[in-house]
């Protein structure tokens, strides 16, 4: 099992660095931020300053081994928008982040392993039509769609809840159900079929035949080995919402590390954009140590 932890540490590790060189390349390439935190009226002697403090003066080759060698000492250097620390920036952001894509995946989780699971105990009945309906409907509407028919209809129309911020608890409302809904969909649509595949097993017509009792058999005998394929689109799901939910932050002016990190490519805040995309690349690998973990747990023969 160390063996195999070290192994994907070491391919997160290289994941890791050719992300930090791709993106640092990409974010260059959007143009030059003088224009955008100076005045128009600027003059050149101005420009040239900004330019050399910054260190947009010198060959893109030699601020990338600048980069790197601030990087090994953990400086991410400093926001250009805020003028402080870049990775202070992206920590007062990330929790908003992390919050939401707990709650939500805390809730897609519970509610999809059972509605998954009584569809497939009850394949072909009215339940299970009716879960597959829906769940198809989930996995396939559009996040941005189902956020703007949202603050139409709850917020514009009833005005029932607000359209953007995080002052109370009604202002998480919107960005959890709408993100709620495409990984409820896929998940229950992978229970059901992992189920139905588990319950035709010999072991439960066993246990069927010894007179266990429906509850025990799924929760217990079934839902155990079912549960590796969820557990593999659940990390999916989880590294998406983790990676800013950057559609949805930005609708609803949530202030995550989603809609930092838009605003800060339109204002080619480098800094602050490569230590978002860090700090989340972190946050997913060691999700998918967890995960590498639940498999384990849920098979032994990972541990050996």
């Amino acid at each position: 099992m160390l063996h195999f932890l070290r192994k994907r540490g070491l391919a997160s590790l290289i994941s890791l660095i050719g992300l930090v060189v791709l993106v640092f390349f990409l974010t260059r390439l959007t143009g030059d931020p003088t224009d955008l935190f100076l005045p128009i009226d600027a003059s050149q002697e101005m420009r040239d300053q900004f330019r050399e403090i910054n260190g947009l003066n010198d060959p893109l080759i030699v601020q990338f081994g600048y980069y790197i060698g601030d990087l090994v000492r953990f400086d991410f250097g400093e926001s250009l928008r805020q003028a402080r620390p870049a990775m202070d920036v992206v920590l007062e952001a990330f929790p908003w982040t992390l919050q939401l894509a707990l709650i939500t995946m805390t809730l897609v989780t519970v509610s999809a392993i059972v509605v998954g699971s009584l569809a497939a105990f009850n394949v072909g009945g009215p339940f299970d039509r009716f879960a597959s309906f829906v769940s198809l409907i989930g996995a396939s509407a559009p996040d941005f769609w189902m956020a703007i028919v949202g603050i139409v209809v709850f917020a514009v129309g009833f005005g029932w809840l607000p359209t953007s911020g995080t002052g109370t608890v009604w202002h998480w409302v919107l960005p959890v159900a709408v993100l709620f809904i495409r990984p409820f969909g896929l998940i229950v649509q992978v229970v059901r079929g992992s189920m139905i595949s588990a319950l035709s097993s010999a072991y439960v017509k066993t246990a069927r035949a010894k007179g266990v009792k429906s509850r025990p058999i799924i929760f217990v005998h079934a839902l155990r080995n079912a549960m590796l394929p969820v557990i593999t689109v659940i990390g999916d799901q989880a590294a998406a919402l983790l990676n800013g939910a950057v559609v949805i932050e930005t609708i609803f002016g949530f202030p995550g590390v989603g809609k930092l990190m838009i605003d800060s490519i339109m204002a080619r805040d480098f800094n602050v954009v490569l230590a978002a995309i860090m700090v989340t690349a972190l946050a997913i690998f060691l999700m998918n140590i967890l995960i590498d973990l639940a498999y384990a747990a849920l098979d032994p023969r990972i541990r050996h």
